[in-house]
């Protein structure tokens, strides 16, 4: 009985270490958008990565249960900006959003402090690692277009994979990246790194459907 006692406390306590991690890049303000053509205009809604992230809290809550530990990593300037631009309470939506939904909300203002946050998680912790922003194929952008027009100020490149701690990360994490082109070449930086398989996207993401509750898609394919 002692030991079946100290063998469920361990399950439990492997239960609850489980993180599901989502890092969420900012909007580009729409007086630079507005500048350009309008089929290369982006986030004409403020918040095409808040509204996926919540549809991909959803999901894991069914996949995972709903005691699931939720971990939301947000860049907070972009919203701050947006928000000031559009005279809307954004970062307070941001919070009700996340308290209404039981998530961990950790607000991050550049690159390194996103790591920062992903390295204090604990060993093995991570099951699920969702990006939800702009990118190219060698970064995660938390900024674009933020202060300044076509422009990143925050981001997570390539070649700082390295100073992610890959024992953070369970051994069969699910991750992906819902920005474009990481499939292109950040997927792979991320396996030799990381550990693990980033499936990204092959081509340009697309948000639209997202107000419908359809997570993004891709133009090409997704990669693993």
């Amino acid at each position: 009985m002692l030991l079946l006692a100290f063998f469920l406390l361990g399950t439990a306590f492997v239960a609850r270490a489980d993180d599901h991690l989502i890092l969420c890049g900012g909007p580009a303000l729409r007086q630079w958008e507005d500048l350009r053509r309008e089929h290369e205009q982006h986030d004409r809604w403020w918040a095409n990565f808040i509204r996926a992230s919540t549809l991909r809290m959803s999901q894991i809550r069914l996949e995972h249960g709903e005691g699931a530990t939720l971990v939301w990593l947000v860049y907070r300037r972009g919203y701050l900006n947006r928000g000031n631009a559009d005279n809307k309470p954004y970062l307070d939506w941001i919070e009700s959003l996340a308290k209404k939904r039981n998530c961990e909300l950790i607000w991050i203002e550049s690159g390194e402090q996103a790591i920062k946050a992903i390295n204090a998680r604990s060993p093995r912790s991570i099951r699920t690692f969702d990006f939800f922003g702009h990118s190219n194929r060698h970064a995660f952008l938390l900024d674009y277009g933020s202060d300044i027009m076509a422009i990143s100020k925050a981001w997570i490149h390539q070649k700082d994979l390295a100073k992610i701690r890959r024992n953070v990360f369970h051994r069969e994490a699910r991750c992906q990246s819902y920005g474009c082109h990481t499939g292109e070449s950040m997927s792979r930086s991320w396996r030799r790194q990381i550990g693990n398989t980033l499936i990204g996207a092959i081509g340009k993401t697309d948000y639209s459907g997202i107000g419908q509750g359809i997570m993004p898609t891709v133009s090409g394919s997704w990669i693993r």
